[in-house]
């Protein structure tokens, strides 16, 4: 049987968040789906709630597996996938319930490549923000996906997340195009080659999505010390697979500088995180592996803008004396 929408979810630890997310995948008012919850070595309960959930409703199916992380859970309900559009929303936040009906209509009568949309980041019952203010952009028509990348990264607050859209999974699977293993925020590189490959894309500024901001969550969970110095490795080898995608698809990137700001962007990040960082030997470690993998040539080379360069001059210096601490 073949579905309008596959709707992939990793699954690992969400404790009491899960059952919110769970009866807002239930209460989605597209009918043509299925829901593949891959529970990646849940040890707080959440695997016996979705084997209860996946009896209750005959669209759903639930993959067991050890831990390997989101991306292995991610390409493993790929492959399982029998929808024309796939989806991977995270299991602590919520959908509205016209969310995925909204978007696969709107995929369906322009014949696109990927749909986003907009969302909310709920920090408390009576404080949320949404996710792509109003002046960054608006609804767009369809583009490509590179002029889409261009003019989302000029605005400066654009954020790589797969979970605010649905994808054609004929061309992940035409390009082979899986997550990264093992890797710390692989929807950067994800989602920036899937535009890069896309003819036909799509913004819809609706809200449709909220996301559930939490102490405990992989982006947000405080960091010190060697976690740290292992963490911002994933963001040095993030900017070394976007120096890849930059010279791979030279042709789309050439005349888009927004593509290599970007790339200078995430290895600054690194640098601030450097600052930031209490440990004396752990700010040292992170200097040296930024000077060691080359990222101080790339983030020059790369560049674009006034201030952005000042920013890079200004950060070369500094980690140059990060490294030299001890």
């Amino acid at each position: 049987m073949n579905f309008l929408l596959t709707i992939v979810v990793p699954v690992y630890n969400p404790g009491a968040l899960l059952k919110p997310f769970l009866e807002s995948l239930r209460q989605q008012t597209l009918l043509s789906r299925e829901i593949i919850l891959v529970d990646d070595g849940c040890t707080d309960g959440s695997a016996e709630l979705l084997n209860a959930f996946a009896q209750q409703h005959v669209d759903v199916l639930v993959i067991n597996q050890r831990r390997q992380g989101v991306s292995c859970a991610r390409n493993a309900g790929i492959k399982m996938a029998r929808g024309k559009y796939i989806a991977f929303p995270d299991a602590d936040d919520q959908l509205l319930p016209e969310m995925y009906a909204t978007l696969v209509a709107q995929a369906e009568e322009n014949q696109l490549n990927a749909v986003q949309c907009n969302g909310v980041r709920v920090y408390s019952p009576e404080h949320n923000k949404q996710i792509f203010p109003d002046h960054c952009f608006r609804n767009t028509e369809v583009m490509s996906g590179a002029s889409w990348l261009q003019m989302a990264l000029s605005s400066r607050r654009y954020l790589h997340v797969v979970w605010l859209g649905i994808y054609r999974l004929d061309n992940l699977r035409d390009w082979q195009l899986m997550f990264e293993p093992g890797l710390h925020h692989q929807d950067i590189p994800w989602t920036t080659e899937f535009m890069l490959l896309a003819p036909r894309v799509q913004y819809r500024h609706e809200i449709l999505y909220q996301q559930t901001m939490h102490a405990q969550s992989i982006s947000h969970r405080s960091r010190q010390g060697i976690e740290n110095v292992e963490y911002q490795r994933h963001y040095m080898k993030i900017v070394a697979m976007l120096v890849q995608l930059n010279q791979q698809y030279y042709a789309q990137t050439r005349s888009r500088p927004a593509l290599n700001w970007q790339l200078t962007r995430e290895a600054l990040s690194i640098c601030h995180c450097a600052r930031r960082e209490p440990v004396i030997e752990a700010r040292q470690q992170i200097a040296s592996a930024f000077f060691q993998h080359g990222l101080h040539k790339e983030i020059w080379k790369n560049c674009r803008g006034v201030k952005q360069r000042w920013q890079v001059i200004l950060w070369l210096y500094r980690m140059r004396c990060y490294r030299k601490l001890l």
